[in-house]
């Protein structure tokens, strides 16, 4: 079950409001079973199936309960890979290549790539990627496959984290506009050095990055920027510019939430 391509959608997006449930799944969440679909495998008398990672929240059974629940009201088929407090299935490798698409959860992305790695997962998810299976998230299911970004991981102060798995050769900042303290320091630390260049999503965005390349970034959302921040290497100064932005169909207008 693969793509046309090593695929991995990175964002800070996925869920939309809804009237009754917790949230709903959004546009986002549709590209990422699109680009799963591509070449052509999906039966479309079957629903997608979505493979659910929440290690970054320690696999709250609440929030899969959620997710569960959006899933059955969107039409997909969505299930889990539980780590804590062991792993709820014996094959893993086997098991995540039984789904359309592996959407990895918020959270602290500290103990993600820790327990990850404790588990072998960091090398299981490489490998996946490179056979093309569809791997995508939202904010520390995103900063994950970067090389780093923020988090507050270890408390209420953001700091840097800078080993992420790698699978991309940037950093990423997530939620830049709605949590006002992460471009100010995403800013300073690629300005310094700590942090190489780096793209940054706002709420509602998501970077679609094909092999190692950055296809496009897309939006549910009229308005929300994407940003590039990166270091002038003659002259030393910070350099930020917007890149383009595609709305995906069924967006919400500007100022919803």
């Amino acid at each position: 079950m693969t793509a046309s391509a090593p695929t991995i959608l990175a964002t800070s997006a996925g869920y939309v409001p809804h009237p009754r449930l917790r949230f709903d799944f959004g546009p986002m969440m549709r590209l990422a079973t699109e680009l799963a679909a591509e070449d052509g495998w999906h039966d479309p008398s079957g629903p997608p199936r979505i493979c659910n990672v929440s290690t970054a929240s320690g696999d709250d059974a609440r929030f899969q309960r959620d997710m569960e629940e959006a899933a059955r009201d969107a039409g997909y088929e969505l299930h889990h890979l539980s780590l804590f407090s062991t792993p709820n299935v014996a094959d893993i490798p086997a098991y995540l290549r039984s789904f359309d698409v592996i959407w990895v959860n918020g959270g602290s992305v500290v103990n993600l790539l820790a327990v990850w790695r404790a588990h072998g997962l960091d090398r299981v998810m490489r490998q996946l990627w490179e056979e093309g299976v569809v791997l995508a998230g939202v904010s520390a299911g995103s900063i994950c496959w970067h090389t780093g970004g923020v988090t507050d991981s270890f408390g209420p102060d953001l700091a840097p984290v800078t080993d992420g798995l790698g699978l991309l050769p940037w950093a990423n900042g997530v939620h830049c506009d709605t949590e006002g303290a992460r471009m100010p320091l995403l800013r300073r630390l690629v300005a310094e050095g700590t942090l190489g260049e780096t793209l940054c999503t706002d709420d509602s965005t998501g970077l679609l990055y094909r092999s190692q390349q950055l296809a496009e970034a897309v939006s549910e959302k009229e308005g929300a920027r994407v940003r590039r921040l990166h270091r002038d290497d003659s002259t030393g100064a910070l350099v930020e510019e917007d890149l383009p932005v595609r709305l995906l169909d069924g967006a919400l207008p500007a100022g919803s939430s």
